[in-house]
């Protein structure tokens, strides 16, 4: 049992194991405990211990995804990290979050392979293949940069600059959560986006603060000459914030065409040149300070990469568009982490869905 609920998730929750201690007894109905409520509730508790058991032999064995959090505080290690603080885990579905090396590869083979990617994404004639060969076989190593090592973001594009480009953006994004995220991102925007846009006017249409803003970025929207599927998308996801009453401010960094934009101690966000996202042509895309993506065509284009780069370099979401971010999480890319939506966001949901 331990065996084959870690191959679904090294850390399960409470309700993970309530629901495969009730498989069990459903399965096999001579388990079901007597006089219990449940007839499972022992079963979960045992299910605990045996997966930190399982969890414990597979670090001592050197599986990376549990062996990165041995070492916490014990009675031979009084002075180390609380044994529940700073769990380095999957938390948004990821399904490869820290692999093992590849067989026959080690930390010195897989960095040489590193130099031949940063040597070939300096050529002003990339071949987009090797590079793709190459990121598939490293991304156990990449992955240490970024879970084990926690390297600042500059730091990770100076090692791996392939990372700056969209291909391997969008192939890294597959390798952690085996989604294709242009794809589903796309289609599940243009799926939703009619009954958004009918939200939005219907709250445009009252008093207060929220109306106001919506109808300034529906205002904005209906100025342009054509209704394109591009101009809807990006109604839909700049909207999306104001709907959901988060503050954009800080994240749709605005500037002119004459401005030097200043991206200083700015940890995600968004960089428009222009009056309005509508106009605007060049979008970039701005983490941790450092212009990852310069010059992206439209602001969908940059809402998926960003979000890409939030799993890619393993980011929180900005705490001011969490509701955001959770929503094209869970409703845009289809990952879905197990845990409850808040009620805005279940209200959302329940709007999108409903016939």
């Amino acid at each position: 049992m331990a065996q084959t609920i870690y191959s679904f998730k090294p850390y399960p929750s409470n309700t993970d194991l309530c629901k495969a201690s009730e498989a069990l007894i459903t399965a096999h109905p001579c388990l079901k405990e007597l006089g219990s409520k449940t007839g499972w509730y022992g079963w979960k508790v045992s299910l605990a211990f045996k997966m930190g058991n399982y969890r414990q032999k597979l670090a001592k064995s050197g599986c990376a995804e549990v062996s990165i959090n041995a070492g916490k505080r014990s009675k031979n290690n009084p002075d180390s990290d609380h044994p529940h603080a700073n769990i380095k885990r999957a938390r948004r579905s990821e399904v490869n979050f820290l692999p093992n090396f590849p067989t026959g590869e080690n930390q010195a083979s897989l960095d040489l392979m590193r130099l031949e990617i940063i040597e070939e994404t300096d050529k002003s004639e990339k071949n987009l293949q090797f590079i793709e060969k190459l990121m598939q076989t490293t991304f156990a190593l990449r992955r240490q940069d970024i879970i084990k090592s926690q390297l600042p973001v500059k730091d990770l594009l100076r090692s791996w600059p392939a990372l700056q480009l969209e291909s391997q953006v969008l192939s890294e994004f597959h390798r952690i959560t085996n989604v294709n995220l242009r794809s589903t991102f796309y289609a599940e925007l243009d799926r939703h986006t009619p009954r958004l846009l009918n939200l939005y006017r219907q709250k445009a249409v009252r008093t207060g603060k929220l109306a106001e803003a919506l109808r300034a970025t529906l205002a904005a929207y209906d100025l342009q000459e054509e209704h394109d599927v591009i101009s809807r998308r990006t109604l839909s996801l700049c909207a999306l914030p104001v709907y959901l009453r988060e503050d954009g401010s800080a994240f749709f960094q605005t500037f002119n065409e004459e401005e030097e934009p200043d991206y200083h101690d700015v940890p995600l966000a968004l960089g428009i040149t222009g009056a309005d996202p509508f106009s605007c042509k060049k979008f970039t895309v701005v983490i941790e300070g450092n212009a990852v993506f310069n010059e992206v065509p439209t602001i969908p284009d940059s809402f998926m990469l960003l979000f890409g780069l939030t799993y890619v370099f393993n980011l929180e979401y900005p705490k001011s568009l969490l509701n955001t971010f959770t929503m094209i999480q869970k409703m845009f890319v289809c990952l879905d982490d197990g845990k409850p939506l808040k009620p805005c966001l279940m209200t959302l949901k329940e709007d999108l869905l409903l016939q």
